[in-house]
């Protein structure tokens, strides 16, 4: 296990150099020059000599007078170090702007995650096992048409239901403008605001998760090892949570290694709909307004996270079931 883990960290490393150049180079062929979008501001207030050199300048503070080599490497060494740059569209260093809505991003996905994963593997076990009776039809027509409506679609009709018809949830925010008070004041007044949206998520992941569960189960139920099991005389819920489930979960731990990631990602479509300040918003706005600093961060920072998700998942393979062998 050891020699495996030491083997696979090995290749992350590697895996991570070439993929920072290469996204290094997708990002410096992208037309742009971050020199005059940071003095895009004040250059209807200099002369043109005073504007050439303030550009000249700007240059230089942001290494752009350098070779591309050694734009690379400087970039690299800072980013490891944990120097991300200077945003120029919010006008600090990225490392201090990406604070808030990182952990705005972490609360939403992580609270969503209880209840969806609360209610999704029960309800998945359960219509495996009642597989084609009146219980499962009703949850398969349910979970079919709320895995085919769009997340966007889903997401208006319940701001619709709960915000304007029933104006219990605000539509949009993170938190009351101009509110202030205690701690606990203020995280009543996030989670507040935070319901609609969370809501939404839950809603929107509840078909795909428990079709998913239950697709898995079934096929775990066929196996000729369910079968000796029962013929042993062990009880049904031993058969179905000691033998089935634990094999059922090796498909599932695939798909927690992408919630994995979305816990940091954020969505890109609820952030917008509901105004939620979180990283699916930053990442669009960087894009946008071509804030390569943040960009280039966001990526790297989502490709280390994505390398250790997979090394996480592998492991868990062995955790879930003890015939899978690492080498």
């Amino acid at each position: 296990m050891l020699k495996y883990v030491l083997k696979r960290l090995l290749y992350i490393v590697v895996v991570f150099l070439i993929a920072s150049v290469l996204i290094f180079a997708l990002y410096k062929s992208v037309p742009g020059d971050p020199a005059r979008l940071m003095l895009e501001g004040n250059k209807q207030n200099m002369r043109p000599e005073e504007y050439e050199v303030a550009y000249q300048a700007a240059r230089e503070k942001l290494g752009l007078d350098k070779s591309l080599p050694v734009q690379y490497i400087t970039w690299l060494f800072n980013t490891i170090r944990g120097d991300f740059g200077y945003s120029l569209t919010y006008k600090m260093p990225v490392k201090q702007m990406i604070g808030v809505p990182m952990k705005n991003t972490i609360l939403l996905n992580v609270t969503s995650l209880i209840p969806v994963f609360a209610i999704t593997i029960p309800l998945g076990i359960a219509t495996a096992v009642r597989r084609g009776s009146k219980f499962d039809n009703t949850v398969q027509v349910v979970t079919i048409v709320g895995y085919s409506l769009p997340f966007f679609v889903i997401a208006l009709l319940f701001i619709f239901l709960f915000a304007v018809t029933l104006p219990i949830f605000p539509i949009s925010g993170v938190q009351t403008p101009g509110l202030s008070g205690s701690p606990s004041r203020m995280f009543v007044d996030k989670m507040y605001h935070m319901a609609l949206p969370l809501i939404v998520m839950v809603f929107t992941s509840l078909g795909g998760l428990t079709r998913y569960v239950r697709a898995t189960m079934i096929d775990a139920l066929r196996r000729d090892y369910i079968r000796t099991a029962r013929a042993k005389g062990l009880t049904e819920k031993v058969v179905i949570y000691s033998h089935a489930f634990r094999n059922a979960l090796i498909p599932f731990i695939t798909i927690m290694t992408g919630w994995f990631i979305s816990i940091f990602s954020g969505s890109v479509v609820i952030e917008r709909t509901f105004l939620w300040n979180g990283m699916g918003k930053v990442i669009i706005d960087a894009l946008n307004q071509q804030d390569f600093a943040v960009s280039l961060t966001m990526v790297m920072f989502y490709l280390i996270l994505a390398l250790v998700g997979n090394l996480l998942m592998d492991l868990s393979y062995v955790l879930a079931d003890p015939r899978v062998k690492l080498t």
